[in-house]
Order: C-alpha cells, then sequence, then structure tokens
C-alpha cells in the first residue's frame, strides 16, 4: 500500500482527529491551569478601591456644572425647568468626600465580584457575570451614595450653603431617615443602570480585544465608556428624575412613594415630565462615561505595573 492510500485511509483520519482532539484536551487543560491561579483577594480590591475613587473624584469634578443643570430641571417646580447658571458647583466639595468612598467601594467590590464570577461562569455567560458585579457593587456602594447625593441634590437646588449643613439640619428636620430619602427610588435607579451600563462596557471591551488581539489603548476605553454610559443614560432617565424629585422633596412629602410620585408626575405633568433633563444627563454621562472609564483603566494599568513581573505574566487576557 502506497504512502498516499495509508494517509487518505479511514485509520489515518482516525489517528489525525485523535492527534487534534488531544491537543485540544492539553490546550483546554493549560487554560484551566492558568485560570486555577490563587485569587488574591485583596489585592484586586485594593487596586479596584483605589482606581475607582481616583476616576470618581476626576469625573465628579469635570462634569458636576452638567449635573447641576440637569438636577435643577428635574426639580420641578422649585426651578420652574429653567436653566440658571449661578452655584454651578454649589455643593462639590461636600460631594467629593462621598464620591471618593462611594466610588472606591463600588470598583472595589465590583472587581473581585467579577473576576469571581468570570471563573465560576462559563465564558457565553460573562455578561451574567458583568451584570451580576455591577449590581453588588452598587448595592455595596449606595450606603456612602445616597446620603451623598441627598446632600448634593439639595445643595444644588439651593436649599443649603454647605455641605456640613444639609447635614445638620436635614438630620435635625428629618431624622438620620432624610439622609437616605428616595433610597428604594435610587436602588431602582442604580443598580440596573450599574449593572448595564458595565455590561455593555466589559462586553464591547472584550470583543474589541478579541478581534484586536491586544490591550486597548486608552482613547479606545475612553470611546467605549462614553457609549456604554450614554445609551445606559438614555433608557434609565425617566428612572433618574424618579429619584430626583424624592430626593429633593424634604420634609415636604410631596409623594408617597415610588408609585405614587409616578402617578402624580404623569397626571400633572405629562409623561414627557418622566424625560425631563434627558439631554444633559446623556451628555453628562457620556462624557463621565469616557472620562471614567479612561481613568480606571490607566489607573489599573499603572498599578499593575508596579507590582512584581511574575504577577504580570500573562500580558494578553480578556476580562
Amino acid at each position: 500500500m502506497s504512502l498516499n492510500a495509508r494517509a487518505d485511509s479511514p485509520d489515518a483520519g482516525k489517528r489525525g482527529m485523535c492527534i487534534f482532539q488531544d491537543k485540544s484536551r492539553k490546550a483546554i487543560k493549560t487554560c484551566s491551569a492558568q485560570d486555577d491561579r490563587p485569587f488574591d483577594f485583596l489585592r484586586v480590591l485594593l487596586d479596584g478601591a483605589i482606581a475607582g475613587g481616583a476616576a470618581g473624584v476626576v469625573v465628579e469634578t469635570a462634569l458636576y456644572p452638567i449635573d447641576t443643570i440637569k438636577t435643577r430641571l428635574q426639580a420641578g417646580s422649585l426651578w420652574q425647568g429653567k436653566i440658571v447658571l449661578k452655584g454651578l458647583y454649589s455643593g462639590l466639595t461636600g460631594n467629593l468626600a462621598g464620591v471618593l468612598p462611594a466610588s472606591a467601594i463600588f470598583v472595589g467590590v465590583y472587581e473581585p465580584t467579577k473576576q469571581k464570577l468570570l471563573k465560576c461562569f462559563p465564558e457565553n455567560l460573562s455578561a451574567f457575570a458583568h451584570l451580576t458585579a455591577g449590581a453588588v457593587g452598587g448595592a455595596a456602594s449606595s450606603i456612602v451614595r445616597v446620603p451623598t447625593e441627598v446632600v448634593k441634590q439639595r445643595m444644588q437646588t439651593g436649599q443649603f450653603a454647605s455641605a456640613v449643613e444639609a447635614v445638620r439640619l436635614i438630620v435635625a428636620k428629618e431624622g438620620v431617615k432624610g439622609l437616605y430619602a428616595g433610597y428604594g427610588s435610587f436602588l431602582l435607579r442604580d443598580l440596573p443602570f450599574d449593572a448595564i451600563q458595565f455590561c455593555i462596557y466589559e462586553q464591547l471591551r472584550m470583543g474589541y480585544k478579541l478581534a484586536a488581539r491586544r490591550e486597548l489603548k486608552d482613547p479606545e476605553n475612553a470611546i467605549i465608556g462614553a457609549f456604554s454610559g450614554a445609551i445606559t443614560g438614555a433608557i434609565t432617565t425617566p428612572l433618574d428624575v424618579i429619584k430626583t424629585r424624592l430626593m429633593v422633596q424634604g420634609s415636604a412629602n410631596q409623594y408617597k412613594g415610588i408609585s405614587d410620585c409616578v402617578r402624580t408626575i404623569v397626571r400633572e405633568e405629562g409623561t414627557f415630565a418622566l424625560f425631563k433633563g434627558m439631554g444633559p444627563r446623556v451628555l453628562w454621562i457620556g462624557i463621565g462615561g469616557s472620562i471614567f472609564f479612561g481613568v480606571l483603566e490607566r489607573t489599573k494599568q499603572i498599578l499593575a505595573q508596579r507590582r512584581p513581573v511574575a504577577q504580570n505574566s500573562n500580558s494578553f487576557k480578556l476580562e
């Protein structure tokens, strides 16, 4: 029998298939071995907290005026839907005191949760891992984010002159629960927002890295962050309006809850009122997503480069 005949025989085909399957198994085993590396929870948490805190402070400082305009548009009769340019940075200093720990907690919880879930779930469920991690990070940081948001929005609408005065008077008139006004609506808005935004960002980033076969550059991270932020911001505008109304109403208690707030707004102002401030919100979150994710990824890279070389051996990794 000739060599060509042997090569074309069914047995030869089976042997070739076995060799191919053996190589595939080895590749899978190698991959699994890499995934079984010890998970340094504290390092991931700390790096995430540092990167998140830095990104949160930068984006909040840069875009605070746009957020103030958006809040005043959504606040209703207090500002009569007018854009007032006075005091656009009102409450920034006090807000940063809350944004820094809130952003640090969010990313500090999100990163290890994401990495742990990605190891537990198959690759085709990576979106579920990102959604879940975003929601968990949002829930953890809400303890700080809600009081920060309440104080910020009360100051943006001119109710208080300083953050210290705001906290003192809110607690005196409404109790500690006043600092958590609109907590339910905040979670209703921010948990879906965080989950959707980070899921869109991570999935787009994974796809881009897979296609490019390299790490993304800063402008690319920024563009993906802007797109994911703008889309998510537009989708969640009605939830943001509801949250704003509940948080700025103070002790007047104009609304009895989320459902009452929705019914009252639609009855008195029309359905369109639920989309007030969408323009500034999409602009703010789109630009904010660009800055936030750009600073976040750059800070994570700087922190990774400062670690020993042995920990940075896998130069290309899809997360």
